[in-house]
């Protein structure tokens, strides 16, 4: 753990996640940003802005898991110095997202009125229909962006997407201030602007990682397979059967927290924005976690495709340890400024001290969600994909929502004992996916 081979690992990791954080962060930080602007106008757009980020959020980690695919293949090709296959897997990779993003977009659209029928507040519905239409909408862009920067990942390629992706999500704070309150002689769309923004972004984002690939020297080698002739059903299966596990992952992980909201506007509106608080929170330190994590599926993917195993465990092994440090860290600052950050959302006092509440589980659980998302990549690294899914089935449909229902209903802890259930479901589902790594990888 602290010999000198395990501190150039840990500095390999760092200098390859780092990228992948502050994109990450970026992305996340808009939602903080879409969510501090909703509840400025009201209680109810925040709620709203929860339930409809809720339902979207199942539609887009389907296709992010689908969009992971590439990038353990990419990393194990490019440690084999297979350069034909890699640009296959990049053509079939873009065809398959594109495909994919497309299909997403009309299947889920269309479903949206079924909101109505989640038995929550008339008026917190009313407003997040249109928001997720919106956010459907731009499935497709953001898959095509995801095509583009998983294969530049797997070439351990990761500051550009950082750069686009801070840039685009500078545009999107500013796009929501101009169209959410109406500002440069535009009309006031409310919540709705929130959304035009996010989608107005992600066509950037898709347009200028595409360029990148497409117009840079080093890429050269690549771009005389782009051409219709090389597209394959055989490659494009095979990146479905290794994503399609991924997605059901997140699925079942995210479909969680998704459901809990849920449940908690069953309680209340005020509940429901407090949950929003809390999760936003948990969600910028998680999805830098997960920064972590990517780092780990292209380092232990590459070391496997050299056939350097050991060095594959290594990397791996010290990516769960930067994890958890990592996310101990965050669990501090959480706690520190639990009374703080709800007023960065709300005016709503009876808001303000449950979403304080929230957020010491948020902060209790921070190591296991670091430990799990890091084991995630790893074992992605060595396209194990399949148990992870199960594991993710087990640990939060089957333990973390019964309990979570338990305990917030039947005890009537209300957000409270639904977020205990979610923190019950985190742990287990680190503890089993660490030894599951440690199982495929020893030393």
């Amino acid at each position: 753990m602290f010999s000198p081979h395990y501190r150039e690992h840990y500095k390999s990791t760092f200098w390859l996640a780092y990228p992948v954080v502050l994109s990450q962060l970026g992305h996340i930080l808009v939602s903080v940003a879409d969510s501090i602007m909703a509840g400025r106008i009201g209680t109810a757009q925040l709620a709203a802005a929860s339930l409809g980020n809720s339902i979207f959020t199942i539609t887009l980690v389907f296709g992010l898991g689908i969009s992971y695919s590439i990038t353990p293949l990419v990393a194990r090709a490019d440690g084999r110095k297979n350069h034909t296959r890699i640009a296959l897997i990049l053509l079939n990779g873009l065809v398959l997202n594109t495909g994919m993003g497309v299909l997403l977009f009309l299947a889920f659209w269309g479903l949206s009125p079924f909101i109505a029928y989640l038995n929550q507040p008339e008026e917190v519905v009313r407003l997040a229909i249109p928001y997720v239409n919106i956010l459907f909408l731009s499935m497709v862009p953001l898959m095509v962006f995801q095509a583009f920067k998983q294969f530049a990942e797997g070439l351990s390629l990761t500051r550009q997407s950082m750069y686009i992706s801070i840039f685009a999500n500078v545009v999107n704070v500013i796009l929501n201030y101009v169209l959410i309150y109406g500002k440069l002689g535009l009309p006031a769309l409310g919540l709705n602007g929130a959304a035009w923004a996010t989608f107005i972004s992600r066509v950037l984002m898709a347009l200028m990682m595409a360029a990148f690939i497409y117009y840079s020297p080093r890429f050269g080698r690549y771009r005389k397979y782009l051409r219709r002739q090389h597209i394959s059903w055989t490659h494009m299966s095979r990146m479905f059967k290794i994503g399609l596990p991924i997605s059901l992952q997140m699925i079942f992980e995210m479909g969680a927290f998704s459901f809990s909201a849920v449940m908690i506007g069953w309680v209340g509106a005020r509940d429901l924005a407090a949950h929003q608080i809390a999760l936003n929170v948990a969600s910028v330190t998680y999805m830098m976690a997960s920064g972590i994590s990517a780092a780990a599926t292209i380092r232990v993917g590459k070391l496997r495709g050299s056939g350097d195993l050991h060095a594959a465990h290594v990397a791996g092994h010290s990516s769960l340890i930067l994890g958890a440090l990592f996310m101990a860290g965050s669990a501090t600052l959480i706690i520190l400024s639990k009374d703080l950050i709800p007023h960065l959302y709300v005016k709503d006092m009876a808001v303000h001290a449950l979403a304080s509440k929230l957020l010491i589980i948020a902060a209790v659980f921070q190591l296991s969600d670091g430990v799990q998302v890091v084991g995630l990549g790893a074992l992605r690294g060595l396209e194990d994909v399949k148990v992870p899914s199960m594991i993710s089935l087990v640990s939060y449909w089957l333990i973390a929502l019964p309990i979570g229902y338990a305990l917030g209903f039947w005890l009537n802890l209300a957000a409270v004992g639904i977020w205990l259930g979610l923190l019950t479901g985190l742990t287990i589902a680190a503890v089993l996916l660490f030894f599951r790594f440690r199982k495929l990888s020893p030393q």
